[in-house]
């Protein structure tokens, strides 16, 4: 029994720190089936959620990469936030909110958080499109710490990694809402993106 017991915590310890945790998402989406199992990666990627109405979120995997680019995209739209606001930012698993409305959303407890940003979405429509912004702008901050690290540590031999980009829709979202965010990646010549689906069982031959 006591060699039975030490192997279960070894088991235990193994699956705990081999684990991947699923991050919260803000909507509940049930991707369409398909039966590709080509994996995702699992850094240097920004997931873009696509719920049925067509509201819009993002994360980026990197806590460092979400506040260099809320710090960037406040300059750009002449909003300026402090250490505190840029910290919460950074902890956040996705965000999906008007950048004029940020600063009262980082000021919101993270239950209040999560009641309020399912009525939001980030702005995506050809007249105010802060999808295009928030993604052009994960784009350069991705490439400033990539380049950063490659300047502290110059090894020829090692793979660089490219920035990955992972659409999530439902299976009920209107597909022109979703062109319409492909349209957008198109235009900033992001031209390799990955579409999330879950897995459905090959037809029998």
């Amino acid at each position: 029994m006591t060699a039975m017991s030490d192997v279960t915590v070894l088991l235990l310890t193994f699956f705990m720190l081999t684990s991947t945790f699923i991050q919260k998402e803000p909507v509940s989406v049930n991707p369409p089936q398909s039966v590709s199992e080509i994996k995702i990666p699992e850094s240097n990627i920004v997931s873009i959620l696509i719920e049925p109405n067509g509201k819009v979120f993002m994360s980026m995997d990197n806590p460092n990469d979400r506040r260099n680019a809320l710090a960037e995209l406040g300059r750009l739209y002449e909003i300026e936030f402090n250490e505190e606001e840029l910290k919460k930012f950074s902890l956040l698993p996705s965000f999906g909110v008007p950048i004029a409305g940020m600063k009262s959303f980082l000021a919101l407890s993270p239950e209040q958080q999560d009641k309020v940003i399912m009525e939001y979405g980030i702005p995506c429509d050809s007249t105010d499109n802060q999808f295009k912004m928030w993604m052009q702008t994960a784009r350069t901050v991705w490439t400033e710490r990539i380049q950063k690290a490659y300047r502290e540590n110059p090894d020829p031999s090692a793979r660089k990694p490219d920035l990955a980009i992972a659409i999530k829709a439902d299976a009920n979202t209107p597909y022109p809402l979703i062109r319409d965010i492909m349209n957008t990646l198109q235009d900033l010549r992001e031209q390799r993106y990955n579409l999330i689906t879950s897995l459905r069982n090959a037809p029998p031959a």
